[in-house]
């Protein structure tokens, strides 16, 4: 399957998204269980885990828009037959995604904490963000080359490496969260700083199993893996074209959803206790969107690549299809149980009602984001992403427009503020059709 470009069926299509699903299912439970360990501690801990981890997801979504376009570019020399230009891409992407591993760590070791305690109403959760985004930051080193592998085996739909990377991380984090937050045994209890040291072990578990399986693997062979650093200037060139613009999408993204949560935090505690638990089961929803989101990037840059444009709207119509389908298996419990997945994140009955009303209000919002996401990705396969950063940017500049106006002008209720997702979606959406119905977006050559 390395060598050739993948098969339109829909099994090969399932043979690419199912293992990237059962990842990101997986990262799911993880965080559901993150939350109930740490809401079961404190609900002070709770609510900190939640916001410092958006800040600490801002930046490795950031790592990750750059591994995305590493993705695309070796996805698109896959369909090329160029296979040593994806080695050499690899090498370049380690180069640049290790540089911004390290400014990303300084910034959330010495600039964020501070930021943090500046717009922070409640002392105490403050505090406890910089305590975790303590132990959390050193994460980004481990994911940085987790990342660059994984856009490796990505971009040639192998999968199942990930998925068996992201079980032993998954794996890990549950067993070292229920050891350190509490102190099982000879363990101490860490509380908040148990849990972001939980994680950040767990990571480095992935990335040890990652790493070990490509040096040894014969069949990377043809694709020349980590060749000199020397004269790579020019992959490293391409990289920065193509992956900027995704890195700052990345960023612009989940700023927002940071900034959302800073300004829910000013409403009060309750108001955001509900918002958390919504944050931590939104990703049950994204499980089958992120994993058909990789899915659309890898086929739609290999089949450019091999000069195959035409297929491209099957591709599309395949792949939303799937996506809708499997976004009721993943989600349908927001509409039909509710109250019982809120208790598995949070056991406190005051948040209930209020959380499960939420919950049933953005069940819209998802159906539409897993639609057009796949209009979305096609315009990031396609290599245009500078397009793709101007579709993001105009979404969220809209999106924090109503979030200022629903919190700051008209204070409604949180209820109502969650409305907002339909906006975000609905603009996103808008304009990634608007785009490819009325420009020449599938004869970008990167």
């Amino acid at each position: 399957m390395s060598n050739e470009i993948l098969p339109l069926k829909y099994k090969s299509i399932l043979s690419v998204a199912l293992p990237m699903m059962v990842s990101g299912f997986i990262q799911s439970v993880v965080l559901i269980t993150d939350s109930a360990f740490i809401s079961r501690y404190s609900v002070e801990g709770f609510d900190a885990v939640g916001n410092a981890g958006l800040a600490y997801i801002t930046f490795f979504m950031m790592l990750m828009g750059m591994s995305d376009g590493a993705q695309i570019i070796m996805a698109r020399r896959i369909g090329e037959e160029r296979l040593n230009a994806v080695g050499r891409q690899v090498t370049a992407a380690g180069f640049v995604l290790c540089a911004l591993a390290i400014l990303f760590f300084v910034i959330l070791q010495s600039i964020i904490p501070h930021l943090i305690e500046a717009n922070s109403l409640n002392v105490e959760v403050a505090r406890l963000q910089g305590i975790y985004l303590n132990h959390r930051s050193y994460g980004l080193f481990f994911s940085m080359i987790t990342l660059v592998l994984q856009a490796f085996y990505l971009s040639q739909g192998r999968t199942r490496l990930v998925l068996t990377a992201a079980l032993i991380t998954a794996g890990g984090n549950i067993l070292l969260d229920y050891l350190l937050i509490y102190g099982i045994g000879v363990f101490p209890e860490m509380g908040v700083a148990g849990a972001a040291l939980a994680s950040t072990i767990a990571d480095g578990l992935g990335m040890a199993f990652l790493l070990s399986v490509t040096l040894i693997s014969k069949s990377n062979v043809p694709f020349e893996l980590f060749p000199s650093l020397t004269n790579i200037g020019i992959e490293i060139k391409e990289l920065l074209k193509v992956g900027t613009p995704l890195l700052l999408q990345g960023f612009s993204a989940l700023f927002t959803w940071t900034l959302f949560f800073t300004w829910i935090e000013q409403m009060g505690q309750f108001e955001l206790t509900v918002s958390q638990n919504i944050r931590s089961l939104y990703f049950l929803a994204f499980v089958p969107i992120w994993g058909f989101a990789s899915t659309t990037k890898t086929y739609i840059s290999q089949y450019i690549g091999a000069g195959r444009q035409v297929d491209l709207p099957l591709i599309q119509r395949r792949i939303q299809r799937l996506t809708l389908l499997f976004l009721i298996v993943f989600f349908h419990g927001a509409l039909l149980y509710p109250e019982a997945l809120i208790s598995l994140i949070n056991p406190h009955q005051e948040y209930l009602a209020e959380s499960s009303a939420i919950l049933r209000l953005i069940i819209g919002s998802i159906l539409i984001f897993g639609f057009v996401s796949v209009y979305f990705q096609t315009i990031h396969g396609s290599g245009n992403t500078v397009a793709s950063m101007a579709v993001e940017m105009v979404s969220v500049a809209v999106y924090m427009l109503f979030v200022y106006l629903f919190i700051k002008v008209f204070k409604f209720e949180i209820y109502y503020v969650w409305t907002v997702e339909y906006i975000y979606f609905g603009t996103m959406g808008l304009l990634s059709i608007g785009y490819l119905r009325f420009f020449s977006w599938n004869q970008k050559v990167i």
